[in-house]
């Protein structure tokens, strides 16, 4: 009887048919350990096999594409279809060819996003800069490596670099390039992986070859003195600050300020943006000048548009009659994406190993990878030629007497015996003897054998001088050292980015020119507000409200004042008495919980104008007790529009009132009928937004403060009789004679 057949599961299907098996089962198990033992894995593939970049200055998507471009034998031949090298790079890059053509477009010259571009690309890929100009499908394109990748793969069949199986076993590729200059400063990368990202800025490759240079001679050597500041594509001017610089420098992180140039045409009277900072799009610019015009923050532009062609990016604004092109760009700088940052974080794996370094520290690890290159090519070189060496000792022996080789060959009546008899006859090892066997009889002759053995003594040279570069790091350094200056001298390209210093930038603050005038400010019970003109004021009627609405408020300011809002719900709400539009009585007004944004469900309760933040907030509770809080605690230097915690909530709030200073008498009346007056200085002032404040007004079980405001002339016929002589105190109830009437300013 046969035996049953049985095969040997691979790991993966034994798992998939327990994943299958155990599919419905509900497992208790602890959510960290389940983290732990998903998460983690992957985590750590984002951060060793995707996100971050290597010493050679790749991700490991860069390196699949470009050496199966390499391969494919593009560097320095015809360019080929974009989508011909997309499908040979899906046998090393397990992703799909979007992801693939993606990465390809981003290293290609007509993309334009890195200083050195490292594929020769033919046919539309889009713009770094612009967001809406799309790159053609990989059908319509063609590329093949730049020049510089002579520089990458510089002897990368010498064993240079190791080489690892790709994601099926089916070939070979290497675990990093042999870069022969430091690339990983050359071009920009950036990448986000899992609790970590690298974000490396770009410099002149000139620069950085001169610097690695000197550090190769002098550790000791300033970074700074050679390296002057990073260099980017897009040629934005860099605004320099030493010390910021230094810092970058020094510890890998920072933040470098990056603003677009400019040119003015007088005749066209217009400004000509050329460059913008290599972290936005034109098209960024160009919406947020938009947004600014119509919402009159600007108004000396008349037209804007993108004229970017063949020539390059280009963003023309048409200035009005009169206007200053170099203060308008000013005020551009602040207001939009002009002016932007470049967030540096050079973070590198070392040894599959990330860590943040700076620019010294990066330049010296590089440095210990070439040299360790530049050993295993000497070393494979060295090999080659004793291996060559060896073989034409055997030559050489072979001279003294061919005919004595070529009659043990005709005596030889076996061929397996050829070899051992050449052996035995000459005293040569078997290595020699084969190679002899394998002479072409053509090449028997005096002559040929003569012209092999003369290089004998170059080999020797040869050999002496590779085993004196691997004894010595010095000869080492210097064979690195003529690399990089011939790559400068061949590659090397002037700056794109102008540097500009800060301390020469006129940092004046933009202030947005607001027509000031006087104007009537209106709130109502129901949070309407209104900006009304005295003019037209004096030729309305009566106000427009909703059923049951009332005007609580009245203030006469100006148009350039700033408002503060209090909702029910313990927050304030800023804007400025520009920002409304003027109106009729006629008119509802504006709703403020919609203008302003409000979170659901809140409302506003209270409305103060102000432009110096002089006075007091004066926040009354149910419960009796006041607080005081200094106007002054509600500005910002930031244009914030909503400050959180904008007085206490731990319970409710019964009123809210304005004292202009200490001397400001406020009055509060009681469920009970009590009244009780007392002065704004009574109660000590709160830097705290949310102090709770002091007890002022006793209440009876079963009653609470129903409302407060400043005492105003006529508001009672005997203030002094409800004054406080101390506090906490009860209020006094009013005679049957006196009618108390209440109501805000």
């Amino acid at each position: 009887m046969a035996k049953k057949r049985t095969t040997k599961k691979t790991p993966a299907a034994a798992r998939i048919e327990g994943y299958i098996a155990g599919a419905g089962e509900i497992v208790e198990g602890r959510i960290a350990d389940a983290l732990e033992e998903n998460f983690m894995p992957y985590a750590m593939s984002i951060i060793m096999s995707r996100a971050i970049p290597e010493i050679d200055g790749f991700k490991p998507s860069h390196r699949k594409l470009l050496y199966t471009m390499y391969k494919m034998g593009l560097l320095g031949s015809q360019r080929t279809k974009s989508a011909n090298i997309v499908g040979q790079t899906m046998r090393l890059n397990p992703h799909g060819d979007a992801a693939i053509y993606d990465t390809m477009v981003r290293l290609s010259r007509g993309y334009e996003a890195l200083l050195h571009p490292f594929v020769d690309s033919k046919g539309n890929f889009g713009k770094f800069y612009s967001r809406d100009m799309a790159w053609a499908a990989s059908r319509y394109t063609e590329a093949k490596l730049d020049p510089i990748c002579n520089e990458l793969f510089r002897d990368i069949d010498k064993d240079t670099v190791d080489f690892a199986d790709n994601y099926d076993n089916t070939m070979k590729e290497p675990t990093l390039l042999p870069a022969a200059f430091p690339s990983v400063l050359v071009n920009a990368n950036t990448g986000i992986a899992v609790g970590m990202a690298s974000s490396i800025c770009s410099f002149n490759l000139t620069e950085v070859c001169r610097t690695t240079i000197e550090l190769l001679r002098n550790q000791d050597h300033d970074v700074m003195s050679t390296l002057i500041a990073p260099d980017f594509t897009g040629g934005a001017q860099i605004i320099y600050d030493e010390k910021t610089i230094r810092n970058i420098y020094d510890t890998g992180r920072g933040s470098i300020r990056l603003r677009g140039r400019y040119i003015y045409d007088k005749s066209a009277n217009c400004i000509d943006i050329l460059s913008i900072p290599q972290t936005t799009t034109s098209e960024a610019i160009i919406e947020k000048v938009i947004d600014l015009v119509k919402g009159g923050k600007i108004k000396e532009i008349s037209d804007i548009r993108d004229e970017t062609g063949i020539d390059g990016l280009k963003i023309t604004i048409d200035l009005k009659r009169g206007v200053n092109a170099d203060k308008l760009m000013s005020k551009l700088y602040k207001m939009t994406p002009l002016e932007d940052s470049f967030s540096c974080n050079f973070n590198v794996l070392i040894g599959g190993t990330p860590m943040v370094l700076g620019v010294k520290d990066l330049l010296n690890e590089w440095s210990a990878f070439r040299i360790e290159c530049v050993k295993r090519r000497t070393y494979f070189d060295l090999h080659k030629k004793q291996d060559r060496l060896h073989l034409l000792r055997g030559l050489e022996k072979i001279l003294l007497d061919i005919d004595k080789a070529i009659r043990i060959i005709r005596n030889t009546e076996e061929e397996s015996m050829v070899v051992p008899n050449l052996m035995s006859g000459f005293g040569i090892d078997e290595v020699q003897a084969e190679y002899v066997a394998e002479i072409k009889l053509r090449h028997l002759n005096r002559e040929y054998i003569l012209k092999r053995t003369d290089d004998i003594s170059q080999l020797e040279k040869d050999i002496e001088e590779l085993e004196a570069i691997l004894a010595s790091s010095r000869k080492i350094k210097n064979i690195i050292i003529r690399e990089l200056s011939e790559i400068a001298e061949k590659y090397g390209q002037p700056r794109k980015s102008m540097i500009i210093y800060a301390e020469d930038i006129e940092d004046d603050e933009v202030v947005e020119e607001i027509p000031d005038y006087a104007v009537n400010l209106f709130f109502s019970k129901e949070g309407y507000f209104k900006k009304i003109t005295p003019q037209s004021l004096r030729m309305s009627g009566e106000h427009k409200l909703k059923d049951g609405d009332e005007i609580t408020q009245h203030f006469e300011s100006t148009n350039n004042t700033d408002l503060i809002f209090f909702s029910d719900k313990a927050q304030a709400y800023k804007a400025k008495s520009s920002d409304f539009t003027d109106t009729k009585t006629s008119v509802l007004g504006e709703y403020i919980p919609s203008k302003l944004s409000f979170d659901e469900g809140e409302n506003a309760v209270y409305m103060i104008p102000t432009k110096d933040y002089s006075g007091y907030m004066i926040f009354v509770f149910e419960s009796g007790k006041v607080a005081r809080i200094p106007l002054e605690s509600y500005a910002t230097k930031t244009n914030r529009k909503k400050l959180a915690n904008a007085y206490c909530d731990k319970e409710p709030l019964a009123a809210v009132c304005f004292a202009q200073d200490e001397d400001t008498d406020i009055v509060i009346l009681s469920s009970s009928g009590r009244a009780l007056v007392f002065k704004a200085g009574d109660i000590n002032s709160k830097s705290s937004r949310t102090a709770q404040g002091v007890a002022v007004m006793k209440q009876k079980k079963g009653h609470r403060v129903i409302s407060a405001s400043v005492l105003s002339e006529g508001m009672l016929s005997d203030p002094e009789r409800y004054r406080a002589k101390t506090i906490p105190t009860m209020g006094q109830l009013p005679k049957s004679s006196e009618q108390m009437t209440f109501g805000d300013q």
